[in-house]
């Protein structure tokens, strides 16, 4: 188990002052994406969070489409990984369809159309019981009228949480039983 560190608690409104990149609930508990690594559900939801500010900066396409730009670079950095690696996740998005990218031309990045993961329901959630390791058994969002994302504040640089979270999601982390509550 690794040591024990000695953090200082959250006063006031200190807990507002981080950022948060969000990982939708479905991409973890419909078993239409049980074939996508973490690692390319995470890319995902550095993609979704990079697609609120094209849309906030109007990158509209003709279609009145949001896209993003994305270079494989920068999610080499962000995910702390290779170019084989990289292209490995976002082809991996791109098969499942829940990301599209279309070449502008040399010199110019591709443009990066992130895809809405909402599905018609067609699947139960995944289950799990016992020692298995997966995914836990999602909260009831129509009662506690909670967001369907999984929100995330690191109080690391983001590269460093980033591998962390993959680490974490890899070894069968389970928030219910991290927080110390059950269902």
């Amino acid at each position: 188990m690794p040591e024990t560190l000695n953090l200082n608690y959250y006063y006031g409104n200190e807990a507002d002052q981080y950022s948060f990149y969000r990982i939708p609930k479905i991409l973890l508990t419909d078993r239409r994406y049980k074939g996508v690594s973490l690692e390319a559900k995470v890319l995902y939801g550095l993609l979704l969070d990079r697609m609120g500010l094209s849309a906030r900066n109007g990158w509209l396409d003709d279609n009145g489409r949001v896209f993003l730009c994305f270079t494989q670079e920068e999610a080499m950095a962000m995910l702390d990984c290779g170019k084989d690696k990289a292209t490995k996740l976002f082809r991996e998005l791109e098969g499942i369809g829940l990301v599209e990218r279309k070449e502008q031309g040399q010199g110019h990045p591709a443009r990066i159309y992130v895809k809405n993961f909402i599905l018609e329901p067609q699947s139960a959630p995944l289950k799990t019981s016992g020692q298995e390791c997966g995914v836990s058994a999602p909260n009831n969002t129509d009662i506690n009228k909670t967001e369907k994302a999984i929100l995330i504040y690191p109080p690391l640089p983001p590269q460093r949480f980033l591998l962390l979270l993959v680490n974490a999601l890899r070894a069968g982390w389970d928030w219910m039983r991290w927080k110390g509550t059950t269902n």
